[in-house]
């Protein structure tokens, strides 16, 4: 087990002009890919968090438009109405999730070539934006592998750290931010092991952090977030690493909900608390976190679980009795009080995708997807350019100077 075993999680298929992707909303039980031929199909995954995690989000934005451009604007023959679409198309795809930067970032980065080409004849322009995309993912696999050099320096030889959410290799294209950190540590001959945070409500660190450190070998104990505040006090954390989905020029850090009770925990107990991202996470346009727009998702999230998995008949008696049910598609098993499940064939088994209740019916559900710590908390900004500390007004504009980071109002 290494961490080279871990799959790419989004790229371009060049022979079929169509976007690959893993659909993280069913991991670590179900190992799908799915395929997108339009950029509506990728603004679909990234809504229903089949694909997620900032840097990532940042490259399915140019690759969607990219899809655009190669298999949807053939119709467009001239210039002043193709980059009136291209410019709609990733305004589409900006909205689907309001507050990972990089998606603005990867989107603007796209509108910028296109600008820039605007002479070229269509076809070639076309195939500049393809081009621009696919070299998007290699540069992302490189700065999260610089991230993680940086950061592996930060840790003693035998570094116990927890982590939060996911930001690892699935969080990008490959290799991961927080996680980078700790594989390039262990890759440094260091010895890691690893707290891992479930992360209600969609348990990113149960579902998707486990699965890459097992995939990776690295040691790691699972808890539930709760328990990190005892962890913390019983000595077992020498620090805390996590992503970013959106870093203001003072230093506040927007990151999945919870993050903020972490740092507040490693100030009370004199442990460094460090976010590990690309400068293409940082905003130098919000002065503050005040500014940064917190997403919140749907209360079924809240509410109960959601659950996927495979099954195999266990005689040829239940086999035809699945088969018939399944016969015309999915089968929506009849549940009351609102659980849902629906079986489909797979192959020669079949697949489960249900959710079930565990609130009480009509209960009132506040569910945001990201809180905001204050960078009074965070001890260092781990970026692909080395790593920044207070005071984060000047060190992230130096960090971030011609790196492509979202330093202009409106970009």
């Amino acid at each position: 087990m290494a961490v080279e075993d871990i799959a790419r999680t989004i790229w371009w298929d060049d022979e079929q002009r169509r976007v690959m992707l893993i659909d993280q909303s069913r991991l670590p039980l179900v190992g799908d890919l799915l395929v997108c031929s339009t950029a509506d199909g990728v603004c679909t995954a990234i809504t229903g968090m089949a694909v997620r995690g900032a840097p990532a989000l940042g490259v399915a934005a140019a690759l969607a438009i990219a899809l655009w451009a190669a298999n949807e604007s053939d119709e467009i023959t001239g210039t002043d109405e193709f980059m009136a679409e291209l410019d709609a198309v990733a305004a589409k795809i900006t909205a689907t999730r309001p507050t990972a930067v990089n998606l603005f970032w990867g989107a603007e980065r796209m509108r910028a070539l296109a600008r820039a080409n605007a002479n070229l004849p269509l076809p070639e322009l076309r195939e500049s934006l393809v081009a621009e995309a696919v070299s998007m993912e290699s540069e992302d696999e490189e700065r999260n592998r610089a991230i993680g050099r940086f950061g592996a320096e930060l840790l003693p030889d035998e570094p116990s750290v927890l982590t939060h959410c996911n930001a690892g290799s699935l969080a990008t294209v490959f290799y991961g931010t927080a996680l980078g950190v700790i594989f390039a540590a262990q890759e440094a001959g260091k010895k890691p092991q690893v707290w891992v945070d479930e992360t209600r409500p969609v348990l990113q660190g149960a579902r998707l952090t486990a699965w890459e450190l097992r995939m990776a070998g690295i040691p790691f104990h699972l808890i539930t977030d709760n328990m990190a505040a005892s962890v913390m006090r019983s000595g077992w954390v020498d620090a805390v690493i996590v992503g970013a989905d959106r870093i203001a020029a003072n230093g506040d850090v927007a990151n999945k909900i919870g993050t903020y009770g972490l740092a507040v925990l490693c100030h009370e107990h004199g442990i460094p608390f460090y976010v590990a991202a690309p400068t293409s996470t940082v905003d130098l346009t919000l002065e503050s976190g005040e500014g940064i727009v917190i997403e919140e998702r749907d209360p079924r999230e809240v509410l109960g679980v959601t659950f996927s998995g495979v099954f195999e008949p266990r005689s040829p008696e239940e086999a035809r009795a699945w088969d018939l049910l399944t016969q015309e598609g999915s089968y929506a098993v009849p549940f009351t009080k609102g659980h849902a499940m629906e079986i489909a064939r797979k192959g020669a088994a079949y697949q489960v995708d249900g959710w079930v209740r565990v609130a009480p019916p009509g209960v009132e559900v506040y569910n945001p997807a990201f809180d905001v710590t204050p960078a009074k908390y965070v001890t260092a900004i781990i970026t692909e350019r080395g790593v920044a500390r207070p005071d984060y007004m000047g060190s992230l504009a130096d960090m971030c100077a011609g790196s492509g980071a979202i330093d202009e109002i409106g970009a």
